[in-house]
């Protein structure tokens, strides 16, 4: 696994949401790596290794002045772009050495997610185009922290054969087991995947989230993967609602992962189903049920998804995951 650290370095991974920030510093750890950031006084988030130059004390333990992020060991001071702006043991006037300041990483703000890159990007963050469609409205949710490996999570992000059993508990319906045959295609610039039809139950919360109708309804879905661990899944209803789900995994190290969804819809999230609860608390928490059943089936896994053809037993609801795996596979390779 840690060689294949060395080459997902060059991807973009949501390591934070923009929330995190709000209160200050924030450390994260990424790829057996850990990491501070906070937002400068430019408004610029500033994500470097949590380790101050000086004596290598964790930088996330500091404070924030201003903007800037005062070490709690010596009291170093670094400013916008991790440049350093005091040593307060050096006599006035004393030039700061040049390999005080930090050297930082690549970061971007995209989605109420804070991305980062290691090292040099090879692609863009991946595209959610509904985040800049006027007619859906965005959702973010907190970031977790699974017990689980990124390449298990993934697995699970493109599978449909489960809902049946894993989700009997919210939308999963037992007698629907039969996965219809699944066709391979690039859906669109970014997301590569399948289209598929399924019967869901539509009762409770589910009814609100697909804007009404029976009790046993179709919902016909898009889900498609961008290396190395994002799924987007297009829901769309029969009653004309569309929900976009936002998945992305980021490792931690080997069995250990962040994980953040975001959602995006094209109804009016703000309206009220009962007082003081709207749409989006209502789809909120179904959705947060579902990913919690995901989590404890997960959490059950050990260790890497193995990737070798033939080290698993697939059948053909399994296209989308040997897909996957035999990218990931040429990547990691690469």
């Amino acid at each position: 696994m840690a060689d294949s650290f060395d080459v997902l370095g060059d991807y973009w991974h949501a390591v934070a949401t923009s929330a995190s920030l709000e209160s200050g510093v924030f450390s994260v750890r990424l790829m057996q790596k850990d990491y501070v950031l906070w937002r400068s006084s430019d408004a610029q988030i500033v994500a470097a290794l949590d380790s101050c130059t000086h004596r290598q004390a964790p930088l996330s333990k500091g404070t924030l002045e201003n903007g800037c992020l005062r070490c709690p060991y010596h009291g170093w001071l670094f400013g916008n772009e991790g440049h350093c702006l005091e040593v307060p043991s050096a006599s006035e006037g004393l030039p700061i050495p040049p390999k005080a300041n930090l050297s930082p990483f690549f970061v971007e703000e995209k989605y109420g997610l804070i991305w980062m890159c290691p090292g040099k990007p090879r692609t863009s963050i991946p595209e959610v185009a509904a985040d800049s469609d006027e007619s859906f409205t965005r959702i973010n949710t907190d970031m977790q922290i699974w017990n689980v490996d990124s390449t298990r999570m993934i697995d699970n992000m493109l599978d449909i054969s489960h809902f049946p059993y894993t989700h009997r508990g919210t939308f999963g319906i037992e007698q629907e087991t039969v996965v219809p045959k699944i066709k391979l295609e690039q859906l669109d610039d970014n997301y590569y995947g399948y289209g598929y039809e399924v019967k869901i139950n539509n009762v409770g919360s589910t009814k609100i989230m697909s804007g009404g109708g029976s009790d046993v309804i179709k919902l016909f879905m898009t889900t498609g993967f961008t290396l190395p661990f994002s799924v987007l899944s297009t829901m769309s209803y029969e009653t004309g609602v569309e929900q976009k789900l936002f998945m992305t995994a980021a490792p931690i190290e080997e069995g250990r992962s962040i994980y953040i969804f975001v959602l995006w819809r094209n109804d009016d999230v703000e309206t009220l189903v009962e007082p003081g609860r709207t749409i989006a608390n209502e789809v909120l928490e179904l959705e947060l049920a579902v990913v919690l059943e995901d989590q404890m089936m997960l959490e059950k896994l050990q260790g890497q998804l193995p990737l070798e053809r033939g080290e698993l037993v697939d059948v053909q609801s399994d296209k989308p995951s040997l897909e996957w795996r035999r990218r990931y596979k040429e990547l990691v390779s690469s």
